[in-house]
């Protein structure tokens, strides 16, 4: 909220021994659409030797049957986790080569799409789980469309030991206050392909032949285009405490929505169009750009592990894919998260109010739109305070608890990275957001030309890179371990689906006073087979 003075924080930075600074445990999932060279979206399905969507630890799909999903393990050294996300891309690079000529898109904003209803949904297999999974996903297509679904994004893991529920809201609290700089800095979205947004009222400028840009924008996923919906508009969660969150979540789980009643839970055929009529099937329906988290049970609701064991990790949801990196995401970009984090962790964090969320949604849409434009006012407490002056400040605080990681770590990357961070909030020109249209201009100002040409540069770039053949044949026995997995859950089904779904969507089943059964002859699935 207010400034906090370098020597409190440093007092409080004094109370976190090295050893526990170096605890800090962080993963990534990053999620990719699958293009061909031409720049339209491959049609093709998950391909069968990066193994099962449903099971495989470290490959899946996200929205799209098109949209892959790369997935670390949690690392407690920032190169380790990046490394792995470079081999699993390694991988699954080589697998697309042996298959064809797809390659994974650069940027967080689609390629060119086909038609609406021709934009392939997630497939998971016969079992319950796996049909649930693409049920919700066709309830996500009616309720919003599935162009805005090929969105994607980077998804930074992050936890410290020995944090409360308690003190991972209050970290939550100030991350939704300084969001707007991570947008700023990190933002990589500002143009598209005009297919993108055909039929749907938008503010952007046209740019070039076929693409559409905002001329100081930093991130329009992250903006009015991206992830919005009126239902979502209506909901002001608040993150005051672990009981008032799973409230607002409980009750937007449960509360009908008339316009999602009329779509109803069959159509006419018998095929299910959705999950549940209520304003989310589930909770991961929910867009924010922070979230608290805690790995679950199998089938177990991911409300009901929050409410029974407390947070466990913070999701970052707002990072772009940066489409100068080959893996979207570089080291120097993690440890500045990691200095941000701890800031937002070690600072007051007083309670949010209604004015203040509003005041939060209104910050983003701004930033994401205009966020580069000279002199720009956001609000804070209620007045007008210009994103660069804010932000000056928020460095400033950073320098202490970078200084202290270094200290622990050794070297001084995380000093370079604030530094680093400071240059681009002077010189604006330095952004990825900037970068990108000054880019364009040498491919005709052609989003899907630019991104055409990064698409290729970074395939390239991935599959010239050595894997170990240790590495190689880890990958393919987990792709024969995941395909294994997927028959033994398909073979010991025995459920009716609707009466798994009545189960699964059951409000018994999110915690509420503990009630949570667990469902009769469910079989064990991944951790991961969260809806």
């Amino acid at each position: 909220m207010g400034h906090m003075d370098t020597s409190k924080i440093k007092e409080r930075l004094e109370a976190l021994s090295p050893a526990r600074l170096k605890g800090v445990r962080r993963g990534i999932e990053k999620e990719s659409l699958r293009a061909q060279p031409d720049g339209k979206l491959a049609l093709t399905p998950h391909p069968l030797a990066l193994g099962s969507a449903l099971t495989h630890p470290h490959i899946t799909t996200d929205f799209s049957e098109s949209q892959l999903e790369l997935i670390t393990g949690v690392h407690s050294d920032v190169e380790a986790a990046l490394q792995e996300l470079v081999d699993v891309h390694r991988f699954t690079y080589g697998v697309l080569d042996q298959a064809g000529n797809e390659r994974l898109w650069v940027s967080s904003m689609p390629c060119g799409l086909p038609t609406d209803e021709t934009i392939p949904i997630g497939r998971y297999g016969s079992s319950n789980v796996g049909r649930a999974k693409s049920v919700y996903r066709m309830g996500l297509s009616h309720r919003y469309g599935r162009r805005m679904q090929t969105i994607s994004g980077i998804h930074y893991n992050w936890s410290l030991p020995e944090v409360s529920s308690e003190q991972y809201f209050a970290l939550i609290r100030n991350f939704r206050r300084h969001a707007f700089l991570l947008l700023y800095l990190f933002g990589a979205s500002p143009a598209l392909c005009s297919s993108f947004v055909d039929g749907r009222p938008h503010e952007l400028q046209p740019l070039g032949e076929g693409s559409m840009h905002m001329p100081h924008g930093t991130s329009l996923r992250m903006g009015r285009l991206g992830y919005q919906s009126e239902a979502q508009a209506s909901l002001a969660v608040s993150y005051n405490s672990l009981d008032g969150y799973g409230a607002s979540l409980q009750d937007a789980l449960t509360r009908p929505w008339p316009a999602y009643e009329a779509i109803g839970i069959r159509n006419l055929g018998g095929d299910y169009n959705q999950l549940a009529t209520s304003l989310l099937q589930i909770e991961n329906e929910f867009y924010g750009t922070i979230r608290p988290k805690r790995v679950i049970y199998p089938g177990e609701r991911p409300l009901h592990a929050l409410r029974e064991r407390g947070v466990e990790y913070v999701e970052v949801r707002l990072m772009d894919l940066d489409p100068f990196e080959p893996v979207g995401i570089n080291a120097q970009t993690m440890r500045f998260l990691d200095v941000f984090l701890l800031h937002c962790l070690i600072t007051d964090s007083p309670p949010d109010t209604r004015a203040e969320i509003a005041d939060l949604a209104h910050n983003q849409h701004l930033t994401a739109a205009r966020g580069r434009e000279p002199g720009l006012a956001l609000r804070r407490n209620g007045r007008d305070e210009t994103l660069s002056v804010w932000g000056a400040e928020l460095l400033a605080e950073f320098e202490p608890i970078a200084a202290a990681l270094d200290a622990a770590h050794g070297g001084s990357h995380h000093a370079e990275a604030v530094r680093s961070a400071a240059a681009a909030l002077r010189e604006p020109a330095l952004l990825p957001s900037a970068r990108v249209l000054e880019a364009m201009k040498s491919h005709g100002d052609s989003f899907v030309a630019f991104l055409r040409a990064r698409s290729e540069e970074t395939r390239a770039t991935l599959l010239a890179l050595p894997l170990a053949e240790a590495r190689r044949e880890a990958f393919e026995r987990m792709t024969q371990a995941s395909i294994a997995a997927q028959q033994r859950i398909e073979a010991s089904d025995s459920m009716p689906f609707e009466i798994y779904r009545e189960q699964y969507v059951s409000p018994a089943r999110l915690g509420f006073k503990n009630h949570w059964a667990e469902t009769p002859g469910e079989a064990a699935v991944s951790q991961r087979a969260a809806l």
